[in-house]
């Protein structure tokens, strides 16, 4: 209606989705979000929230929450695969950019997200197949038969994303034969074992892995390595399938005593295709925007991937802020105009493997910015953006 608050469908309850969901009512905007799975699982993940994304869970407020749960590095580690070199140390007590450094379990972040939103308004079982947008709103179609009406729709449905073969058309992302081994387990497995106080990057010759603790009494740790392989097993639905611990060894034989201690601690594994995709062309069509990995996916190779959804939610927030029904579109526009130069220097930078690997570049950019406050460009400089 026109002159009313817009009432907005996200499709995808992943962390973008969720946070973006909070952000939108922070702001008084009517949110239901729409995910096709059956219920939320714990998925043995780690995941590492920097300064520039916890920055914007305290203002969703569950950052409080996530400190008392979460494990908190001294610093930014990287170290060579085998000798144990130091390649570069960043300290990251929270005082240096305004926010903690945390290290958790994927699960305790989805849980904190979901928790300071009401129930009812978060759908599972509603899997998208199809999107019709009129001038006034868009009508969602899901697998199930039900249909659902909104003013706008925002896609935070991930790397396969449905929404942006709607907006761009259909496309594959990019496999460049690298692959991940991950594991959640008991850091007791280690038999008195223990690992740095830090989140340690071990940089081999063609590969690497990244260790680090994700409960504040370090009783559990993570692993997720890149090493060279073809995803010929991969299909759509074997996102993250089973790995062979033996081969996981095997690839890294002859790394540093600490990596061979975790490795060898570790009961089972999964593994997944790391994918990417070029930057799209527009991350909007109409009433219909995207978020997260679905315009911006990247390699993990920077811990960004769920730290820029969660950017993407403070920002789009910004942007719809005090917007009415008829400006929608243009309040899509502002939020890629803010985000895409941003989530592309990111994914160039990922892509390439090379962030911390040595040096003392800059790293206040990525760590510092502040999607809350940071002054945002208007529609008609979106050229200027990029």
């Amino acid at each position: 209606m026109a002159g009313s608050k817009p009432k907005i469908a996200i499709i995808g309850a992943g962390m973008g989705g969720l946070a973006a969901a909070t952000t939108l009512r922070q702001v008084g905007i009517d949110v239901n979000v729409y995910e096709q799975a059956p219920k939320f699982a714990r998925i043995g993940a780690g995941i590492q929230m920097l300064p520039n994304s916890s920055r914007v869970l305290r203002g969703i407020g569950v950052l409080d929450k996530l400190q008392k749960l979460a494990f908190e590095p001294y610093s930014h580690l990287n170290r060579v695969w085998d000798t144990g070199e130091i390649k570069r140390e960043l300290p990251m007590p929270e005082s240096l950019y305004g926010a903690p450094f945390l290290c958790m379990h994927r699960a305790d972040l989805h849980e904190a997200l979901y928790s300071v939103l009401p129930p009812e308004i978060v759908h599972l079982g509603k899997k998208l197949v199809g999107l019709d947008q009129t001038k006034g709103g868009v009508t969602l179609s899901f697998a199930d038969g039900t249909k659902a009406d909104a003013d706008a729709v925002i896609g935070a449905d991930g790397v396969h994303s449905l929404v942006r073969d709607i907006v761009v058309g259909p496309d594959k992302p990019i496999h460049k034969g690298r692959i991940a081994y991950r594991a959640v387990f008991d850091a007791s497995l280690m038999n008195g074992g223990e690992i740095q106080a830090s989140r340690t990057k071990w940089w081999g010759v063609d590969r690497h892995i990244v260790i680090y603790y994700t409960a504040a009494d370090r009783s559990s740790l993570y692993f997720v390595t890149s090493v060279p392989e073809p995803a010929d097993w991969l299909t759509s639905e074997s996102w993250s399938a089973k790995g062979d611990v033996r081969e996981l060894r095997a690839a890294y034989e002859g790394f540093h005593p600490e990596v061979q201690m975790v490795l060898n601690a570790c009961p089972d594994c999964h593994k997944w295709a790391i994918l990417e995709r070029e930057p799209l062309p527009r991350w909007s069509d109409g009433r219909v925007a995207l978020l997260g990995d679905a315009c911006h996916p990247m390699t993990p190779y920077m811990a960004q991937g769920a730290a820029t959804s969660i950017e993407d939610a403070a920002v789009l927030a910004r942007c719809l802020a005090g917007v009415d029904n008829d400006d929608i579109e243009g309040a899509f526009r502002r939020y890629e105009a803010n985000r895409k130069p941003r989530t592309s220097r990111i994914q160039a930078i990922s892509s390439a493997n090379t962030w911390m690997s040595g040096g003392n570049e800059d790293t206040s950019w990525l760590y510092g910015y502040d999607a809350w406050n940071v002054p945002l460009v208007g529609e008609n400089d979106m050229a200027l953006a990029g």
